[in-house]
């Protein structure tokens, strides 16, 4: 597989992009996977092209592709940011990367919503690329994440 021929957007972040303003899940999921972190104004400082290249990138794993991401975005954030993306400590088992436990952070972001959570077999169906985005979208436990209910209801776990 190569890159996609867009760029990787679930349907409820096309609005809430807004054009890709905003750092979406594919991009995100792979500054996580190589342990790296922009800030949004980093982000909003890279050409739009650049933006949508990075969000061409696979979310599957694919050893030949996987090491051009973090090549691409330093070189890009060093032409356009003249900065070099922060380096992070990668989340060896991170909650996402399992089918067999719904994280408790999505239980709870479920019952914010007035939601049920997933059940374990609707969890397990989901692809670890769904998982991610709902565990992302699930870390602040405290209020409401706006993306939250339409990606439930996009992977199927919500009316």
């Amino acid at each position: 597989m190569g890159l996609y021929d867009a760029a990787r957007l679930f349907g409820f972040e096309v609005e809430s992009s807004d054009n890709l303003r905003f750092i979406p899940l594919a991009v995100r999921f792979n500054l996580d996977r190589f342990g790296m972190r922009i800030t949004l104004d980093q982000w909003q400082q890279l050409p739009y092209d650049d933006r949508v290249l990075l969000a061409r990138f696979p979310v599957e794993d694919e050893a030949e592709l996987e090491k051009n991401f973090d090549l691409a975005l330093e070189e890009m954030m060093k032409t356009h940011a003249n900065v070099a993306p922060e380096k992070i400590e990668r989340d060896p088992d991170p909650v996402w990367a399992h089918a067999d436990a719904v994280p408790e952070t999505v239980i709870r972001q479920s019952s914010l919503c007035g939601l049920s959570a997933p059940s374990l077999s609707l969890w397990g169906k989901l692809d670890r690329f769904q998982r991610y985005a709902l565990a992302k979208l699930s870390r602040n436990t405290d209020k409401v994440n706006h993306d939250f209910l339409p990606a439930m209801r996009e992977f199927g776990l919500a009316e």
